[in-house]
């Protein structure tokens, strides 16, 4: 019997698997009252506070000095506290506060659907994988920790290359790996997914996050969808059209 080809999908994690409402609800709970006192909404710092990370985290990898990025993440919360209006940062929130929010950070929970997004894609044929800017343990653990199998061996994080994501060259090492075996690398960021597909995936994305693509500014990809089963069914048919 013949087999078929092997082919792949490759995951971004953090804030396409797992959300980022864990982080929103620490702020929520820790400064949430403070904050809306100068008129400040805790998630809509929350989300600029992680842009502003992985700003960071790209600049200075991308010069030469690369930082894990939960290192970055930390080291960010009183500039954000500052850019966001409040004259005295470390007076207004205290490292009890960083702390207790950064806790959170492992307790990231998966989005809906992810677990049968996966089901789909392996009983398709696919083997799937996860590619983070993420410490492969802490990553690993909203997997197991949400129920989700993810093989240790089917992980590749940016800080074992010391490049961080979109890089061209963070893509290429998983590529070389898969030769010319099916790829296609899946994410809820859509600079993410058009800057695997430019260096020879091919793209999926899921709007769960971002809502709106701006295909304007990213182009279009193989797959979109607003929900992570349907992004699967989508790799999944565009997959066995090109074997027709």
């Amino acid at each position: 019997m013949a087999t078929s080809a092997p082919k792949h999908v490759v995951f971004d994690v953090v804030g396409t698997c797992v959300s980022y409402d864990a982080i929103f609800e620490a702020l929520e709970t820790r400064l949430g009252e403070r904050l809306r006192e100068q008129c400040i909404k805790p998630k809509l710092l929350g989300y600029t506070w992680f842009e502003a990370a992985e700003r960071e985290y790209t600049y200075l990898s991308i010069s030469g000095r690369y930082i894990r990025f939960f290192d970055v993440f930390k080291s960010l919360f009183y500039r954000m506290l500052w850019m966001a209006g409040i004259e005295e940062p470390r007076e207004f929130a205290t490292d009890d506060d960083l702390a207790y929010i950064l806790e959170q950070f492992m307790k990231l929970e998966a989005r809906p659907g992810v677990a049968e997004c996966f089901k789909l894609l392996r009983e398709a044929g696919f083997t799937c994988w996860a590619f983070t800017a993420g410490d492969v343990n802490r990553v690993r653990g909203y997997f197991t920790n949400n129920g989700i199998d993810m093989p240790l061996e089917n992980f590749m994080s940016c800080d074992s290359l010391g490049i961080g994501k979109p890089a061209p060259e963070s893509y290429r090492p998983l590529l070389d790996r898969f030769g010319s075996e099916e790829a296609w690398f899946a994410a809820a960021h859509m600079w993410d997914v058009s800057a695997a597909k430019s260096t020879g995936f091919k793209g999926a994305y899921c709007t769960v996050w971002e809502k709106e693509p701006c295909i304007d500014l990213f182009g279009e990809m193989d797959v979109m969808a607003s929900n992570f089963p349907d992004m699967a069914r989508g790799i999944i048919a565009a997959s066995e059209a090109r074997k027709s």
